[in-house]
């Protein structure tokens, strides 16, 4: 059951005893992750029964105390229990960057567990709403071929167009949009340095174009920041993408209390009771 949404609420009402307001907003894709993105996925891989690692790596100066300790990288990874799917948090010295933003889950997957490559890998910026990060995983731990893409393309664009988004006018069968044309999702050239197991991925030359894959993003102002940004490695399964695609943008409300500034104004909101 959908809650009703209400714009006229102020944004930032007085917060009771015990921590900030709760909201159910809307629209889902700009409601950002409530500044729990790994709390959220790393409960839901629990539940699936993946487990955790933790990697810390720091700098020790001779005589120094062990609390002041500098740690310069700490990446959680979780492990799907067939070893054939794994999701990676990590905030790093040296981040990789999508869109200007840095990376905080990297998911993957391969064929054999014998396999040290990975046959693809997603990645997602802080931002990206977990409620589709955790779908998309789910999807994933479901597969039973999980670096096998057996679904069509046209599967993406149908799980958002059923939500009412807009096929690109010049590229229908592989772009659309929300109705208020900040969130995209796209078919196209991948960003440099996504792993990718396809060979034709691996042997691009720099003048060309490699398989494509799909790349999500929203940009609440034009030309400003880009709030959020989601990419698939061209291997990645169409029905993986549009698990993820379809979930973020839905039109069920979501709980927040956390609103990211950038849409604030552009978010329904009612109080959570």
């Amino acid at each position: 059951m959908e809650a009703p949404l209400y714009p006229d609420l102020p944004p930032d009402p007085s917060a009771p005893r015990g921590g900030q307001p709760a909201f159910w907003v809307g629209p889902r894709h700009l409601a950002g992750d409530d500044g729990r993105l790994y709390d959220v996925v790393a409960d839901a891989l629990a539940g699936l029964g993946w487990t955790s690692l933790t990697i810390i790596r720091g700098r020790h100066e001779p005589d120094e105390e062990p609390e002041d300790r500098q740690v310069v990288r700490s990446t959680v990874l979780h492990i799907s229990p067939d070893a054939l799917r794994w999701a990676q948090w990590g905030l790093a010295d040296e981040p990789f960057h999508l869109g200007g933003l840095p990376i905080a889950w990297q998911i993957s997957a391969r064929a054999e567990a014998s396999s040290p490559l990975a046959q693809w890998s997603a990645y997602f910026t802080r931002d990206v709403p977990g409620e589709a990060v955790v779908d998309f995983l789910l999807a994933l731990d479901a597969s039973n071929q999980p670096a096998s893409a057996l679904a069509r393309p046209e599967l993406v664009l149908d799980a958002v167009a059923a939500r009412a988004w807009l096929r690109d006018i010049d590229q229908p069968q592989a772009a659309a949009t929300d109705p208020t044309f900040t969130s995209h999702i796209s078919l196209g050239e991948v960003p440099p340095l996504i792993q990718d197991g396809d060979p034709r991925a691996l042997s691009a030359e720099d003048d060309e174009t490699g398989p494509a894959g799909w790349q999500a993003w929203a940009e609440p102002v034009l030309g400003a920041p880009l709030l959020w940004v989601a990419s698939f490695a061209a291997s990645v399964p169409h029905d993986l993408v549009a698990a993820f695609a379809a979930s973020l943008s839905s039109t069920a409300p979501v709980l927040r209390r956390v609103l990211p500034e950038a849409t604030q104004e552009r978010l329904l909101r009612a109080p959570a009771i």
